[in-house]
């Protein structure tokens, strides 16, 4: 949490700096600053070990990958010239490397790099957070100084989205000795427009542009990072010209502040790979029980959440895969739509029946979305079939420890992943994946469906998506709720802000008024 203090001292540091109201921040050495305020502090800035996507706005300054995706969703190339020539059988990947791109240690990146980062991340002991999303490969090899081949142990169609996420290309031997530096101050590591500056826990995170960046120079010469837990704090800080981007504003200010104008602007598109819902901990009672999870999902009107509470920002859906997408299950979906006395019926079935109750987690700060009227609409909506809940707020790194940890009942949250449909089902309820910890479920039926998809052509997951779809509605793991939006707020300085489908702040593009 931004502390008073601090909150205090920024706002007047930077507002010395104004002339004549808004206008674009220069500090004491002449540096143009951009300002941005997220809801809660990166917990590490290792790209490989992040859990929180507010620390993947500083992060992705910092680092890049051979791939990335683009603020409208297309994979492109990034430290790669291009897209790889993937063989026919689908178990090779071969890339081009930029040529002329260095590191911020002055070191050129080579492919001898992109095999080190990819050989220490598959290195089980060294306890990568997402190793198993890139198990696949077998080996990395060096054909030349600017082109890598991936071999892989068999085909795998979510490699390329999996390559622009939860991952970074860094100097060859700088991981040894080095946990604490990637963890807090990454100074040289990466290859991307920005470098680390400065930074204190809690309260900011400082980069400076990379002079000898390869790609487009960002329009700022610093960007800073304020965190603020509070929406209202982070709202206050746009309005009173201390900040120039919100990160996770509510929807209902998002709204306002885009209706009445004033200076203020912000835009909101379709996020990609997102889903909003109760996950459940079927390990434990009451959701270890079936039929005491389907009353939870149909218990709920998602429509009034969506439209009463986010204000078309929410795109309901009882089913992980978006309405939007035509790989939607529809009738999955009916099986799981809001109906009170299929609800009440579902937990007098239930073993807990007599007494029924749960503890609600869900973020006290907004961690993608706020969710903290969600939360009361849900503790209200169990009521009304006899449910009692108990909501327990926490902020959003005690919120995860609660999740790796296995200790909650359930979690109100937005999870956002990579643009492959079948990631959220993966990581949440195949065993061994990053999130199974925190869902306690497994169904053989399913991970043989996911590991089927994965072999499959894109023209080919239909109907094996479906399947899926189908399993999740009889089982009930999680209870959905709609796929969320990417919306941003910005003010009066910046002239131009991409909003990302990923949801994570891209900083990178923002113009300021000169």
């Amino acid at each position: 949490m931004l502390s008073r203090r601090h909150f205090l001292a920024t706002a007047a540091s930077l507002t010395a700096s104004l002339a004549g109201g808004f206008a674009t921040r220069v500090d004491a050495q002449g540096r143009k600053v951009l300002v941005a305020t997220i809801p809660s502090s990166p917990s590490t800035l290792d790209p490989l070990n992040q859990s929180n996507h507010d620390a993947m706005a500083v992060s992705q300054l910092i680092y890049q990958n051979l791939l990335e995706v683009d603020v409208d969703g297309n994979l492109v190339p990034q430290l790669a010239v291009a897209l790889p020539e993937i063989s026919e059988d689908r178990l090779t990947y071969t890339f081009r490397l930029r040529e002329g791109v260095r590191f911020h240690n002055g070191a050129p990146f080579t492919a001898a790099d992109v095999k080190y980062s990819y050989d220490y991340m598959l290195d089980p002991a060294n306890e990568a957070l997402r190793r198993s999303y890139w198990t696949a490969i077998d080996s990395v090899e060096i054909v030349s100084d600017y082109e890598v081949r991936f071999h892989l142990s068999r085909p795998y169609r979510p490699l390329l989205s999996s390559m622009t996420k939860y991952m970074g290309i860094f100097p060859q031997g700088s991981r040894e000795g080095a946990a604490e530096a990637f963890q807090t101050a990454p100074v040289g590591l990466g290859t991307g427009p920005a470098i680390f500056s400065e930074a204190q826990t809690g309260a900011y995170v400082e980069l400076v542009r990379n002079p000898d960046y390869w790609g487009e120079a960002p329009d700022w010469d610093v960007v800073r990072f304020e965190i603020a837990g509070e929406a209202n704090a982070r709202l206050a800080a746009l309005m009173s010209g201390t900040a120039d981007v919100v990160g996770g504003p509510a929807a209902r200010d998002f709204l306002r502040l885009t209706a009445e104008g004033g200076g203020y602007a912000g835009a909101s598109k379709p996020a990609l790979g997102a889903a909003m819902m109760l996950m459940h901990n079927c390990a434990k009672a009451p959701f270890d029980d079936r039929n005491f999870r389907l009353a939870v999902a149909r218990a709920f009107d998602r429509a009034a959440i969506a439209e009463r509470i986010y204000g078309g920002l929410l795109e309901e859906t009882s089913v992980l895969v978006p309405t939007a997408s035509p790989l939607h299950a529809p009738e999955a979906a009916a099986r799981l739509s809001m109906d009170l006395d299929a609800a009440r019926a579902a937990l007098a079935a239930s073993a807990y029946a007599d007494a029924p109750a749960f503890e609600l987690t869900y973020p006290t700060d907004a961690y993608l979305l706020d969710v903290r009227d969600t939360a009361l609409y849900i503790q209200a909506a169990m009521a009304e079939v006899g449910i009692t809940v108990t909501l327990k707020p926490l902020e959003t790194g005690q919120m995860f420890g609660d999740i790796f940890g296995g200790n909650h009942q359930t979690v109100l949250w937005a999870v956002v992943g990579t643009t492959d449909p079948t990631f959220i089902m993966n990581a949440l309820f195949v065993p061994g994946q990053s999130l199974n910890v925190g869902t306690g479920f497994s169904s053989e039926a399913l991970t043989a469906a996911i590991e089927e998809s994965f072999g499959a052509s894109d023209d080919a997951l239909a109907p094996i998506l479906a399947r899926a779809q189908e399993i999740l509605a009889d089982e009930a793991p999680a209870a959905f709720i709609g796929t969320p939006k990417a919306f941003n707020l910005w003010g009066p300085d910046v002239t131009e802000m991409p909003v990302n489908t990923g949801i994570t702040l891209r900083l990178r593009d923002v113009k300021l008024a000169a």
